[in-house]
């Protein structure tokens, strides 16, 4: 792999007179910032817990709550019912202190337990109102009184503003149908497939089943449906993706083209300039919430949590199931390029490279003559096959030393980038089948020059056109979908020059 950076922080040599140490201040910067950026994660990560915790009041509320609180008690009402005094009595530590401030901190005490019992008590309202599905069923513009005033409640208790992972806790937990029904609707969905016969033979089989260990199973569904908050997503994640020992390239991956009748740039390193410095805000939103939740209707919020694993994200195989692997943070891409991967750091002394600055870096990588070494240029075929090879030849061949670091240069890195040597389209009126040679060289390629299992490799084409291949395990397309229409809106804002970026 062609490193783009590669320095020690410090080295010394021993010698007859003494010894000599040189440092690198560039590096010890590169350090210092990188802490420093780890820190300020870890704080805005605290303060977003800590909003999301409080939601759906907010921690303003505190101070109003402990302000009305103390109002009251100055006004000789006791609004604790003898629970204020009964603190500065009795409670060790409270009762040590001298006066007032014993009495100011049990009114602070009873202000923070009435603040938390009225965050549950809304929370938990939230949550039971949102269980409510009679929406789904009634004609659009022609809601019941019923729904009306669920959309009034809902949005009354719904904070303005929240976070991407606010309403997470206030999601209503997965309901777990009857037996009964689900077999009454397998049979409706089989019915058209089968002739007489054999249906008949499947409503027997779907009977056994309901009566025999169809009870039994439901009882485990139940018994998990009360300590989870859905009980499908980590077994339809590992056991219908994960464990799957087929290749993952066409069977599981899916795919994102570019827009049809718009063509910013026919500068590729221009456009991936843009595309990449466009993702990583987007990232910077995402690691702040500060994205807002998909809410339908303006009503009805739906989870985010598949939001967390969209950067810095892998697939490992394994021999039974694979795993997928998440990075709290990542300053880098992989770029793949005649052959050849390169590590491209985004960050330099704290911050995000610029567009213009991302495209000369592109550039080089474009102007870079060297031949792959052995292995290399088929490299991510091994992404592409079956998942036992892959897992055995991972063990085996990148376990250490220089296979093992260029393996977690790309497995740690924010996404992959593709920069192809291939011009696509997709709007030529006389040759339609340019789409589906479009399509497929997102799907696919040539089966060695995308990076498989990573959370999505970007592909942008010799043209300047531009797609994506995103590894199905992590999340589903929606989430892909949001990444790339935000995307394109801000490159639309942000606009070309005549010579790229």
């Amino acid at each position: 792999m062609a490193e783009a950076h590669a320095a020690v922080a410090f080295s010394f040599t021993v010698t007859p007179e003494g010894f000599n140490v040189n440092l690198n201040h560039e590096a010890l910067w590169a350090v210092w910032h990188s802490g420093v950026r780890s820190w300020k994660k870890r704080i805005a990560r605290f303060k977003n817990n800590f909003i999301n915790g409080v939601y759906p009041s907010s921690p303003a509320s505190w101070v109003f709550t402990i302000t009305v609180v103390l109002a009251l008690s100055l006004a000789k009402v006791d609004p604790s019912f003898g629970f204020i005094e009964s603190v500065q009595k009795n409670m060790p530590g409270i009762r040590s202190l001298s006066a007032p401030y014993n009495y100011y901190t049990s009114i602070v005490l009873f202000g923070t337990l009435l603040w938390i019992v009225v965050i549950y008590m809304l929370r938990y309202t939230l949550k039971a109102l949102l269980t409510y599905h009679g929406w789904m069923f009634e004609p659009r513009g022609k809601a019941s009184w019923k729904t009306k005033l669920w959309v009034m409640a809902v949005r009354t208790l719904s904070k303005k503003k929240p976070l991407l992972c606010s309403y997470q806790a206030s999601l209503p937990k997965l309901f777990v149908p009857p037996v009964n029904g689900t077999m009454e609707r397998y049979l409706k969905s089989v019915r058209p497939l089968m002739d007489d016969t054999n249906f008949e033979r499947m409503k027997t089989l779907a009977k056994e089943f309901e009566q025999g260990i169809g009870k039994k199973l439901q009882r485990y569904l139940v018994l998990k449906s009360w300590w989870a908050t859905n009980y499908v997503s980590d077994w339809w994640e590992e056991y219908v993706y994960l464990r799957g020992r087929s290749p993952i390239m066409v069977n599981s991956n899916f795919y994102g083209l570019d827009a049809i009748f718009v063509h910013p740039t026919y500068i590729q390193v221009a456009r991936a300039a843009n595309i990449i410095y466009c993702m990583f805000q987007f990232r910077r939103e995402l690691d702040r919430e500060e994205l807002a939740p998909l809410i339908i209707n303006k009503t009805i919020p739906l989870c985010s949590a598949q939001y967390d694993r969209q950067f810095n994200t892998t697939r490992i195989p394994g021999i039974e199931a694979d795993q997928l692997v998440h990075y709290m943070d990542s300053q880098h891409i992989a770029v793949y390029h005649k052959g050849r991967y390169y590590k491209l750091y985004i960050h330099f002394k704290g911050r995000l490279l610029e567009p213009c600055e991302l495209q000369i870096s592109l550039q080089k990588i474009l102007d870079d003559t060297s031949e792959p070494v052995q292995g290399e240029e088929h490299l991510a075929a091994l992404t592409a096959g079956d998942r036992v090879p892959w897992a055995k030849a991972r063990k085996e061949y990148f376990g250490k030393g220089v296979n093992k670091i260029s393996l977690d240069a790309i497995e740690k890195a924010a996404f992959v980038l593709v920069l192809d040597e291939e011009s696509q389209d997709q709007d030529h009126p006389h040759n339609p089948n340019k789409l589906d040679k479009y399509a497929c060289s997102m799907l696919h390629g040539k089966g060695y020059d995308r990076w498989f299992d990573k959370s999505f490799t970007l592909v942008v084409c010799a043209n300047g056109k531009v797609g994506f291949n995103a590894e199905h395990s992590w999340a589903d397309s929606p989430v892909m979908a949001q990444l790339w229409e935000s995307v394109f809106a801000v490159e639309l804002v942000m606009g070309y020059a005549t010579v790229g970026v």
